[in-house]
């Protein structure tokens, strides 16, 4: 994870293909987030930066996989909020997470 004043960048595991969209929690260093749809023409990673946008609080064109974008693990630039501020905002939101993964939240 890497951050600046206002961005920052952080490292996704992301799963395809879920039954919903849903931050499932930490995973190391990167934060696993589910998504409903394909990995097919982009529309796995578009979706991500979308659902993440949106849990943050933020614009939809706030995140955008800048990096992985045919594999799992990918990286994602966050404009418009710090590292910190990133860190934060997805420890509040550990009761929307899958239960058995909320423990590891940092």
């Amino acid at each position: 994870m890497k951050g600046s004043e206002k961005s920052c960048r952080i490292g996704i595991k992301a799963v395809p293909n879920a039954s919903r969209d849903q931050i499932a929690g930490w995973l190391g260093d990167d934060l696993k987030i589910r998504v409903q749809a394909p990995p097919e023409d982009g529309r796995a990673n578009k979706r991500l930066a979308q659902f993440l946008a949106s849990q943050l609080g933020l614009p939809k064109d706030a995140v955008t996989v800048v990096a992985g974008h045919s594999g799992p693990r990918k990286t994602a630039e966050i404009v418009g909020m710090t590292l910190e501020e990133f860190k934060d905002r997805v420890k509040s939101m550990g009761s929307r997470m899958v239960p058995f993964l909320t423990p590891f939240l940092r």
